[in-house]
């Protein structure tokens, strides 16, 4: 349309000049012409423009409305990667192993003492020969004497054992410990776990290491007169700093041990056994969701699409403006040569 009009234009001074020289020559024959040509031609020409103009400025809200989204938006995305910046959403993962790093049983069993230890497999527990008889002792046990982290006057005796490893044969480590008197209404043995038990092999400092790991992983009863099913799971804790740290879940079930030696006794049996729940370690951590790249590449879009849309507003106005000033000149021009 742009184009015709321009045709148009560059054609008009020529024709007036014609009419102009036919007014000379015959003004009797040119008035009615000239007067139909000013009446009919500019009002089609005037209603086209007109029409422009109002597509023009309909066109011209639009962008400025989608001026104003691509602002909203924006100002939401910024806003939205400062609140995942400060609020990090918890990553739980499981990496499945079919051997565990071996972890150890810190056991304190104060007067109590063990008779028996021993690995078994696909839960196959067989029955006790002699309960509350020394037994076979076929575990790797470490004995170690340290003070109280939380009072560092008081001594401790804890009976470190190696804790089961293999989870696809369902390898499960049974304790026994036999109490002879106890001046408590209960008896009870404490114990904790840690997470590897070749770590505290190799530590030069095991008393300090023990006191490390009493600071830092809870501890669990199990009581006499039960046998106490004990199912072990590890989750692996990592810290924005990157550091790592390892605790454990479990599951207890107890069974009450029914006491089948022929001579009433006064002493306590104790029965615990440790077993891996499943072969899932779980892993948590803090992740931020907000990717700066994806933001970037989102406000470099906008941003685009701000300066098309502005460019696209500019162009439209100066064609506006072009297209008032050809209808005034227009105008003038059929004005003049009326008169």
């Amino acid at each position: 349309q742009l184009s015709e009009d321009v045709e148009r234009a560059s054609e008009n001074p020529t024709e007036e000049r014609e009419g102009g020289m036919e007014v000379h020559e015959d003004s009797s024959s040119v008035i009615l012409p000239d007067g139909e040509l000013g009446t009919t031609t500019p009002s089609l020409r005037f209603s086209k423009t007109c029409l422009k103009n109002v597509f023009s400025v309909i066109l011209l809200f639009i962008y400025l409305l989608l001026m104003a989204v691509a602002v909203f938006l924006v100002y939401q995305t910024i806003s939205d990667f400062r609140e995942k910046l400060k609020h990090p959403v918890m990553s739980v993962t499981y990496k499945e192993v079919s051997l565990y790093d071996a972890p150890g049983i810190a056991l304190y069993p104060g007067k109590a003492r063990l008779l028996s230890c021993k690995h078994h497999y696909y839960d196959h527990i067989p029955p006790l020969i002699n309960p509350g008889q020394p037994g076979d002792i076929e575990c790797t046990t470490q004995r170690i004497n340290y003070t109280d982290p939380f009072t560092n006057q008081t001594m401790k005796y804890a009976l470190v054992v190696q804790g089961p490893r293999d989870v696809k044969k369902r390898e499960l480590v049974f304790l026994q410990f036999h109490l002879n008197e106890t001046d408590q209404d209960f008896s009870a043995i404490d114990y904790l776990l840690f997470s590897s038990f070749q770590e505290f092999v190799s530590s030069s400092e095991k008393a300090k290491f023990m006191k490390d790991c009493e600071s830092s992983y809870s501890s669990w009863k199990f009581s006499a007169g039960f046998r106490t099913w004990v199912k072990m799971s590890l989750v692996k804790t990592k810290e924005e700093d990157g550091t790592e740290t390892v605790e454990f879940k479990q599951e207890t079930s107890v069974v009450n041990y029914i006491d089948q030696r022929t001579k009433p006794r006064s002493d306590q049996l104790f029965f615990v056994v440790f077993e891996w729940k499943d072969p899932f370690i779980q892993t948590v951590q803090d992740i931020i969701t907000a990717n700066p790249w994806n933001m970037i590449a989102l406000l470099c879009g906008i941003f685009l699409a701000l300066f098309k849309a502005a460019d696209f507003a500019k162009l439209s106005v100066k064609w506006m403006i072009k297209i008032r000033r050809r209808h005034l000149k227009r105008t003038r021009q059929v004005t003049n040569h009326i008169s």
